[in-house]
């Protein structure tokens, strides 16, 4: 069986844009077993990035480039379950994420995938397979 990763959006912008050499080797150095993916909502964000950024065609050709190499998951409906549930018990615990950030953990969970991120929030989410900041360089 194959380990899934997901990761958020901070991981892939400080792979992307070199700013962890540490993130880059491990996405880079993943075994045969192993998978790199991203939520539909990650690439919602990144390409928002882009388009505020005003990066030119160049820079968006290569971030097209470097997630053709990912697994994007869309949006499901049983995602939307565990998203609901999800929110209703981080809420109860005064642990709320910011919206997106809500929905990248509802669909890390929902698929069953280690979140891979460096925003510490993510830590107050029981319902995760696991965790890994792979950015240990930062």
């Amino acid at each position: 069986m194959s380990r899934l990763y997901l990761l958020d959006t901070n991981m892939v912008s400080y792979a992307f844009k070199g700013k962890s050499p540490a993130a880059r080797l491990h996405l880079t150095s993943l075994g045969f077993d192993e998978v790199a993916s991203i939520s539909v909502i990650t690439e919602a964000e990144l390409l928002y990035g882009m388009a505020k950024s005003k990066g030119g065609e160049r820079s968006r050709k290569s971030l097209e480039w470097f997630l053709m190499r990912l697994k994007v998951h869309p949006w499901e409906r049983e995602t939307a379950a565990v998203y609901a549930s999800l929110r209703v018990r981080q809420e109860s615990m005064g642990k709320s994420l910011g919206a997106l950030d809500m929905q990248i953990a509802a669909h890390a969970v929902a698929l069953g995938a280690i979140l891979v991120t460096n925003d510490q929030a993510f830590q107050h989410v029981p319902d995760l397979v696991g965790l890994e900041n792979w950015a240990t360089d930062l």
